[in-house]
């Protein structure tokens, strides 16, 4: 059984990507974790004050959201009376960061799926996404679904491989998983600065030949083209149903402030975007 969790703020966009999970997942046996983060900047004095006299103010600031993440899950359990899913309600007041990757710990899960809006509903900063934050501080899978974005058989998978990124196997458990499922193809797509091919990317081009040999596998290489452009591009060209990328949390940040196109992949991707972790 597969653990999946879905941050909600209850926008059309954290409903569009819990769409998105049910039928990715169509015909698996899962436990989709329903969660939703409360902030207490999110209330004003007159919203406590309406509350019971004897009611916490944890109490009261989760009063309502409890009320509608439960709609939610009854909904959502009513709707798959069929399927091999459960479903089960977290909330939680706390730092976003903080309430994931206690969830992620708690209930042992596999892999997150969010909007590509985190789980405000808006567009913020981008450094202080929620999104963003996900990747850069969760050692989890992550998949993002592009605002909008309806659910597509998996035909093509784009695996893109940014200038400092090495392949390695370890990584790729839930992408070979993903082709099994779905028998899709795979297209390496490797971002480089020059045209020159050194003995370690021959030898690495060899390794996923072999590593890949179960699925219908093609190579390709771009050069001085940043990644986001060269990736969009691609996924255009290929038809690509989903893009794959391992991310190293650590430099991340590094790779964002110098002007890597990662951010952008995020809210600019035409198909969802699954992030790895080494």
């Amino acid at each position: 059984m597969k653990n999946i969790l879905l941050p909600t703020d209850f926008s059309v966009h954290a409903q569009n990507a819990i769409d998105y999970a049910l039928k990715f997942f169509k015909n698996e046996l899962c436990t989709f974790y329903i969660l939703h983060v409360e902030k207490a900047g999110n209330y004003t004095t007159d919203d406590l004050m309406a509350a019971p006299a004897n009611a916490t103010v944890h109490q009261s600031v989760l009063k309502s959201a409890r009320k509608k993440l439960y709609k939610t899950v009854s909904k959502l359990k009513q709707e798959n009376t069929d399927s091999d899913f459960f479903f089960k309600a977290l909330i939680d007041y706390d730092h976003f960061t903080d309430a994931i990757a206690q969830a992620v710990t708690a209930h042992k899960i596999d892999l997150i799926i969010m909007g590509s809006n985190g789980a405000t509903g808006a567009l913020e900063v981008l450094l202080g996404s929620n999104t963003i934050q996900v990747i850069r501080n969760i050692n989890c899978p992550v998949l993002i679904v592009p605002q909008f974005f309806s659910y597509k058989n998996i035909h093509a998978v784009l695996y893109a491989l940014d200038y400092d990124d090495a392949f390695n196997a370890e990584n790729t458990e839930l992408l070979t998983d993903i082709l099994y499922r779905h028998k899709a193809s795979i297209k390496i797509l490797r971002v480089k600065e020059n045209e020159e091919i050194s003995i370690s990317e021959f030898e690495e081009k060899q390794a996923m030949k072999k590593y890949f040999q179960d699925f219908i596998h093609s190579f390709y290489s771009i050069t001085n083209v940043p990644t986001a452009d060269a990736i969009n591009s691609f996924v255009q060209i290929l038809n690509v149903d989903l893009t794959v990328m391992v991310i190293e949390p650590e430099t991340f940040l590094e790779r964002f402030i110098s002007g890597s196109s990662v951010s952008k992949i995020n809210y600019s991707s035409l198909v969802p975007l699954l992030i790895l972790h080494p």
